[in-house]
């Protein structure tokens, strides 16, 4: 079995070096990496939003320091740094790390507020790297600038799997970055996940997405939520989807759809798509009508087997017609966001806290939670594609 480099004492001998103090969240998760032996490789958590023990977060420094340290070892495959007080500073350090390290395959920086000058870093970086496969940029703060600049670097980068765009910071009412998208999905055979959450898509934007999606064969889980689509911009997804024999999920949670939207998918799934295996319509201002024809889409589409619908207009209707799918087992309880009771002889839905966010690509393969100790900060994964 492959033996660990000390990880701890290069850290302190990079902090005597560079004049830096150590940060004692660091030299914890280093000290228990040092204590795994894993040939598949390690994921480091430092995620600065510990809910079970206070933690002093990662820096701009703090990572100049870790960087050195990572750049002289092969077995650290992962590193989680979500939730710290990195900025672009940081973002360079990564960024120069990642262009000439050969090893590291999943990288999470959500909630650094890195800007678009840290999000160019990045995007420079997917020019020259050829390792990483999972990268997650979510509410960084990323500007029209870096996000078209990193749907361009990844028209031509040929390892990434996953990545997450989520909550940009966008000026523009004119959807230039959904269109660079769009190109760069065209050209990409590589991309496997895409999160697009909160990039104030309407429906122009879907329809070019649609119009790429036609000509991609790799994309497989499409995240479209808490945007600006209504039932014309679904209608465009429903003819997607009639003919792509890739998407499996697909996520439209917090959109305006309403009953035409949901009965444009409806009609989809029942009579052409046999691919899809799991749609979020959570909040999108649906009632029964729109509800029960999901509902009866699921008894000729054997194939869907997860389906969120929480936040719409329940009626009697829709709570018989998905009490009956459970109680059939045509749903399985675990794979909806409702559960049915009955009350005086009439059905009711109560809700159930599961979601798409289950599939996500940075739910690792084994390891994680575990541990529930507030020292185990770090988790071993298999190196894996999710999808």
């Amino acid at each position: 079995m492959a033996v660990h480099p000390d990880l701890h004492q290069g850290y302190v001998l990079a902090c005597q070096s560079l004049g830096r103090p150590e940060n004692p969240f660091i030299a914890c998760v280093l000290q228990e990496a040092d204590k795994i032996r894993c040939s598949k490789g390690i994921t480091l958590k430092i995620a600065g939003n510990n809910h079970l023990e206070p933690v002093q977060r990662v820096t701009d420094d703090d990572l100049q320091v870790l960087a050195s340290v990572l750049s002289n070892t092969v077995f650290v495959t992962g590193l989680d740094l979500r939730y710290n007080a990195l900025t672009d500073a940081a973002a360079k350090h990564v960024a120069a790390f990642l262009q000439r390290n050969e090893t590291l395959v999943y990288l999470r920086m959500t909630g650094n507020k890195i800007g678009n000058k840290g999000g160019m870093f990045f995007a420079s970086m997917l020019q020259i790297n050829s390792t990483l496969e999972k990268l997650d940029l979510g509410d960084c703060d990323m500007g029209t600038q870096s996000l078209i600049a990193t749907a361009t670097a990844l028209t031509q980068n040929k390892s990434v799997k996953a990545i997450n765009l989520n909550r940009p910071l966008l000026y523009s009412q004119e959807e230039e970055t959904t269109v660079h998208v769009a190109l760069m999905l065209k050209k990409n055979s590589s991309l496997v996940e895409l999160h697009l959450c909160k990039h104030e898509m309407k429906n122009f934007g879907v329809e070019r997405l649609c119009e790429a999606l036609y000509e991609n064969s790799s994309l497989k889980y499409l995240d479209l939520s808490c945007n600006e689509i209504t039932r014309d911009g679904v209608k465009f997804l429903a003819e997607l989807l009639k003919r792509n024999q890739t998407l499996e999920i697909l996520d439209l949670n917090a959109n305006r759809m309403e009953d035409d939207g949901a009965i444009y998918l409806s009609e989809a799934l029942a009579l052409n798509n046999r691919t899809l295996q799991a749609l979020s319509v959570v909040s999108n201002n649906i009632s029964g009508k729109g509800l029960t024809a999901l509902a009866d889409a699921m008894k000729a589409n054997m194939e869907l087997s997860y389906i969120y619908i929480w936040g719409n207009k329940f009626d009697e209707a829709t709570c018989i017609a998905f009490s009956e799918l459970i109680e059939t087992g045509r749903l399985k309880p675990n794979r909806t966001d409702v559960e049915p009771y009955e009350v005086e002889g009439h059905v009711h839905l109560a809700e159930l806290s599961y979601g798409l966010k289950k599939h996500y690509y940075w739910t690792p393969s084994c390891g994680e939670g575990t541990n529930r100790d507030a020292n185990a900060s770090l988790a071993v994964t298999a190196v894996s594609e999710h999808l």
